[in-house]
């Protein structure tokens, strides 16, 4: 999907739709976060890596004013936005995404004139792997390139950033975006979302003998209806009470202690401790310990299952079962309520994907699908 038949794909599907052929395809690429979990909107540490699957936009300019949006996975026909007037809420559904990132360009001083756009994924959505993200970025780069602006890499995760918060309404942080368009292959991101400093670690499991395995569980989330706004607003609230700015100002949890409310010292407790694995983490690849890094993934699933509340049955299964199997670590993975679990797994997860199977197959759950996540390159253009 992310090479030449991904984008002959895309191509085919804007000529069938446009009757016209695009001026050129881009892909952005979904993610997994290896570990730093809700921590991105407390202006904490993540580590992110990309995906080899994403968003495929093959596009073409308009110059009278109008976005035209079709989905290959949606069908439907043709979305039509006019340009101007665009503002937050004016566009629902999955074409909300690409019409925010032009609201959001236009915003910050990046007007687009119109353009064709066609979008192909193979990201599975409601798993977390930042499909909307990889919908945005793809768009971003589309529509600045067809135009010949110059946007920082950096700049624009901030933008989709901004469509995804503002015109979109999902609270999230900066971490999918700048995983999309940031990362590279065989290496994760290590991010600070306080100063935007992004880092390059490295994490190559295939050199020691290991392998990153995805279980999407099957479990879909919805982020606008999920509990995770509440968990942001829960986070802020912490904050206050601590007299700190955010989360991320608190270093040790000891000084947790000054909290009353036993909700808000359990979901500080865990930003606070899971950026102190964030940074283990990081450390142990740079010395070419992966390995070790297990360890901090199941602490990491025992925090956000016990003091985020956020993880679900199929997760803590999965977890368990994988473990169980000879997998080095586990955690869920993404906002939480449904979705994905990442694990760290010998280099042949057979035996993890069977145990998790009969696990869920015990329980009369659906089978849950495997995906092999290998550390990939980040957005670019195919052609």
């Amino acid at each position: 999907m992310t090479g030449q038949v991904g984008a002959e794909r895309v191509a085919q599907w804007f000529r069938e739709q446009y009757a016209a052929a695009p001026e050129g395809v881009w892909h952005a690429p979904g993610r997994a976060n290896l570990i730093g979990e809700h921590t991105d909107y407390n202006e904490g540490f993540v580590l992110p890596f990309a995906l080899d699957k994403g968003t495929v936009a093959a596009a073409a300019p308009r110059n009278d004013g109008v976005l035209e949006l079709c989905s290959r996975q949606v069908g439907h026909g043709i979305v039509t936005v006019p340009l101007d007037g665009l503002t937050p809420g004016s566009v629902t559904g999955w074409a909300a995404y690409p019409a925010g990132v032009a609201w959001a360009l236009a915003e910050t001083g990046y007007p687009v004139s119109g353009a064709r756009v066609a979008i192909d994924s193979d990201l599975p959505q409601g798993a977390g792997l930042s499909s909307s993200a990889a919908l945005e970025c793809a768009v971003a780069l589309a529509l600045t390139q067809l135009r010949g602006l110059d946007v920082t890499r950096q700049n624009l995760a901030a933008i989709a950033r901004r469509a995804e918060n503002d015109f979109v309404g999902v609270p999230s942080g900066i971490m999918d975006q700048s995983a999309s368009l940031l990362c590279q292959a065989n290496h994760a991101l290590l991010l600070d979302c306080r100063s935007g400093e992004a880092d390059a670690v490295p994490l190559d499991p295939a050199a020691s003998g290991l392998a990153l395995l995805i279980i999407d569980t099957r479990a879909r989330h919805m982020l606008t209806d999920s509990g995770y706004a509440a968990r942001h607003v829960e986070c802020e609230e912490a904050a206050r009470a601590l007299g700190a700015t955010s989360l991320r100002d608190i270093s040790d949890p000891s000084e947790l202690d000054g909290l009353a409310d036993p909700v808000l010292h359990r979901r500080a407790r865990h930003v606070v401790t899971e950026n102190q694995r964030v940074l283990a983490a990081a450390g142990l690849l740079r010395r070419g310990k992966v390995a070790e890094v297990g360890r901090l993934l199941n602490e990491s699933h025992a925090s956000l299952r016990d003091d985020f509340e956020i993880s679900w049955p199929e997760a803590d299964v999965a977890v368990e079962a994988a473990v169980g199997a000879g997998a080095l670590g586990a955690r869920m993975m993404g906002g939480g309520f449904g979705g994905s679990v990442i694990v760290l797994a010998p280099a042949d997860p057979a035996a993890v994907r069977g145990a998790v199977c009969a696990a869920f197959s015990s329980r009369g759950w659906p089978e849950p699908d495997f995906l092999e996540a290998p550390p990939s390159p980040s957005a670019r253009r195919l052609r």
